[in-house]
């Protein structure tokens, strides 16, 4: 893909689980679980926080300022990685 993704709809399944939509129509569900480490992502482990996605900026968002890159969700989404 040449161009970066753009997520345009993402919806809450279950904690730490999110269903994306990308521009070019990809559709997946995305585990994050083991990637809610470090100083900003620690804290999406909350269920009630996790649960404030938003779509910011072409890809998922929290209000305190966590985000994942829109290729490595992509990627996620499409299976080419494990979480």
């Amino acid at each position: 893909m040449d161009e970066i993704p753009k997520v345009t709809r993402v919806t809450v399944l279950r904690p730490y689980v999110l269903l994306l939509e990308f521009a070019d129509s990809t559709r997946g569900e995305v585990d994050l679980t083991n990637e809610l480490w470090g100083e900003v992502f620690e804290p999406l482990k909350d269920p009630a926080l996790f649960a404030q996605v938003r779509m910011e900026g072409g890809t998922a968002a929290w209000p305190n300022g966590a985000d994942f890159a829109p290729e490595f969700l992509y990627d996620l989404a499409r299976g080419k990685v494990q979480a």
